[in-house]
């Protein structure tokens, strides 16, 4: 009910009242000139840079041929917002900010009632859920993993008190109290005292376990967890149970800033809006209805037992005896996401700067502490405060900030020393270079090279490959006719592999395959089931699974008493690849896998950021992988293979196409002829684009944003 409620709320388009005049530019601009910064704007990326830059933050990958001539077409002087708001409603805008989540959250589809928390966080982005609700369900909910989602999140720790103090507020607030529980904190005004406060608001939740179906819950003890003072601090005797307390700063209740009253205006909006347009009755509309009906049926003296049986049902609870409300968690929750609350706001806000800018306000992004203060202050709490009121919009966020200038600000120039440059960034009058985030890069390697679907014919891409198989041999010591006889697979396939993956795992083992992804349905994993039935189904998948291997594992050895033959079998297969979108991965991926060679963390670690260096590993997997080869292969099916067929190929067409495809820019005179001369040297004008292709996929400019 709660959940539907929130996306009922989050479908309501209301006006923020008493917007503010300013915009972030003019804030930034104001601020800029009371520190005393007198640098100006390196000035702003064009209009195919743009595109370019937008489309791989906002929906993960670079945009295709056609949504450039869309582009295009639009009115100069509004197509960039007109770019943004596109974009920010596209399906891939939620699979795109999942990963970021999954960072944050360490979302992991391992763990218990990870995959459905991924799926949970997909379509809370999707339908853009208020962001305050959003933090609050995670930090509250309790009930079993997959029908609650949100349980996903305090599961990932096993809902251990003191692993989620650190994890609470590291993740919503930015602050590392963690660092207080062994001693009062070395840098920040945090006791151990405060740590194990904080920690008490998890006290009482337990995980539990079901023995027949495995199936995992949270609900609530009658005794906490955590006692004060520590162990190591006093004797058994003398602890007791720690009582719950907020530590961090509010603003005074007494104090009502503009940007509450607009935030407040516009709950109310909201309620209003949603009032008049569902007037489905309550329970209480439909007992007081049948209050009259009995009264005049059977006179007043009925009352008194209506009124008691409304007080009875109005208390119903159908899980309460199994999975109880957390009321100490529910307070937490209240406090982390008021308007109230400074650091909330602003913390997420930073997060979402550094995701978009490159640099955030604060630095690191999960380490405010009054030594570590903001180099913006008003700038970030400007934005803040319009992320408060907007009702807490995500969409809104990312929209303010990626149509503002100092989004599109150009990278400082060549030939600028390296002091001026950090001066430049760090007044966001010039963006730091940012490499693609692994999935992006990813995505967009595949959609350079027209890998979302297939690219040539049925047929036309036949290839023979062998596979080392061990024949059973009959009776009489002959090996069986292949088509009868007990077979078993020595390549390392799986039963029932694809002739794509058997074609790629012959081109070079099962490591040429690094960049295979699997997408997670995320629909399928939010589907309403029985919850009994579930249970089952459960638990019954993790037996097949188990016995499947173990089967897998004696198909593999011999059968003792019986004779057999390795031989080498020869396959047709119809190499026509086709690669699935890395958003949707199961997280994380393999370790050696592409996106988790070019940064994905395990996400295991609390504030584990990603790597962006460059590594000889990346180098090779760009150079020599399955991924960049398949991408710079020109098939028939390609809007390019039409200019290279015939007596006379058209060059210029096809090379000024493979830089809108690839670079979303338009060639150089002295690249075109650079081009030219690469395909001139190739075989055909179709092998000669293909060598193009994979220069420019292995081109730091490819990588990185504009």
């Amino acid at each position: 009910m709660m959940r539907s409620l929130l996306l009922s709320l989050a479908a309501i388009t209301v006006l923020i009242p008493n917007a503010k005049a300013e915009t972030i530019d003019s804030v930034l601009s104001s601020e800029n000139g009371s520190l005393g910064v007198t640098k100006s704007s390196v000035g702003l990326v064009d209009d195919m840079a743009f595109i370019r830059r937008a489309s791989v933050d906002l929906i993960g990958r670079i945009p295709t041929l056609q949504e450039l001539k869309e582009y295009q077409a639009w009115p100069a002087d509004r197509r960039r917002d007109m770019l943004v708001d596109k974009l920010v409603e596209h399906p891939r805008f939620a699979d795109r900010w999942t990963v970021f989540f999954a960072d944050l959250l360490r979302l992991r589809s391992n763990v218990t009632g990870g995959s459905a928390l991924i799926a949970h966080v997909h379509r809370s982005i999707r339908d853009d859920v208020p962001y305050n609700e959003f933090a609050a369900t995670l930090i509250s909910t309790n009930g079993k993993a997959g029908r609650s989602p949100e349980v996903g999140f305090i599961l990932g720790d096993n809902a251990d008190p003191l692993a989620m103090a650190s994890v609470t507020a590291q993740v919503f607030m930015g602050v590392r109290i963690g660092c207080a529980q062994c001693h009062d904190h070395p840098f920040d005004v945090w006791t151990r005292k405060d740590f194990y406060s904080v920690a008490a608001y998890f006290g009482k939740t337990r995980r539990f376990e079901s023995n027949f179906t495995r199936v995992v819950y949270t609900s609530e003890g009658e005794q906490t967890s955590v006692l004060w003072p520590p162990e190591d601090e006093a004797e058994e005797s003398e602890r007791k149970a720690m009582v719950p307390s907020f530590p961090f700063p509010m603003i005074d209740a007494k104090e009502q800033p503009e940007f509450i009253v607009r935030y407040e205006q516009l709950l109310k909006q909201q309620a209003d809006a949603l009032a008049a347009r569902d007037n489905s009755p309550s329970l209480d509309d439909l007992l007081a209805d049948a209050d009259g009906k009995l009264e005049a049926a059977t006179g007043s003296g009925i009352n008194v037992a209506v009124a008691e049986a409304r007080e009875e049902i109005n208390k119903i609870d159908v899980k309460a005896s199994l999975y109880k409300r957390s009321e100490y968690r529910e307070a937490l929750a209240d406090q982390i996401t008021s308007p109230r609350n400074r650091l909330f706001a602003e913390s997420f806000v930073n997060r979402i700067w550094h995701d978009l800018i490159g640099r955030g306000f604060v630095e690191p992004v999960d380490d405010f502490r009054e030594d570590n203060p903001a180099s913006h202050p008003e700038t970030l709490g400007f934005i803040a405060d319009e992320f408060v009121a907007s009702g807490y919009s995500f969409k809104k966020l990312v929209k303010s900030i990626v149509q503002s200038e100092v989004y599109q600000q150009r990278q400082v120039p060549l030939g600028v020393n390296e002091l001026e440059q950090e001066e430049l960034e760090a007044a966001f009058l010039a963006t730091p270079m940012r490499r693609m985030l692994s999935e992006s890069l990813y995505d967009s390697i595949v959609t350079a090279g027209h890998l979302f679907d297939v690219k040539y014919q049925t047929g036309e891409n036949e290839k023979t490959i062998e596979q080392e198989v061990r024949v059973l041999l009959a009776a009489d010591g002959e090996p069986e006719q292949l088509a009868t006889a007990d077979v078993q697979d020595l390549s390392g396939g799986q039963p029932g592999m694809t002739d794509q993956a058997m074609a790629a795992m012959d081109n070079g083992g099962a490591g040429y395959a690094l960049e295979d992804a699997i997408e997670l349905d995320f629909d399928a994993l939010l589907e309403e089931e029985d919850e009994v039935e579930l249970d089952r189904m459960v638990a019954k998948s993790q037996e097949q699974l188990e016995a499947e291997r173990m089967q897998m594992e004696v198909q593999r050895r011999p059968r003792p008493g019986m004779k057999y033959e390795t031989k080498i079998v020869k396959r047709t297969v119809d190499d026509n690849p086709r690669f699935s979108s890395a958003l949707r991965m199961a997280t994380p991926a393999p370790v050696g896998h592409f996106v988790r060679v070019f940064g994905q963390t395990s996400r295991n670690d609390l504030g584990e950021a990603r790597d962006d260096n460059p590594s000889m590993r990346q180098s090779l997997m760009m150079l020599n992988g399955r991924l960049t080869h398949e991408a710079s292969r020109v098939g028939t099916l390609e809007p390019v293979a039409k200019y290279l067929t015939g007596d006379k190929p058209q060059l210029d067409k096809a090379i000024e196409l493979v830089y809108h495809e690839i670079l979303t820019r338009n060639p150089s005179a002295e690249e075109a002829d650079w081009a030219k001369q690469i395909i001139a040297e190739a075989k055909t004008p179709r092998d000669g684009i293909a060598d193009l292709r994979w220069v420019m996929l292995n081109s730091n400019e490819f990588r990185f944003l504009p």
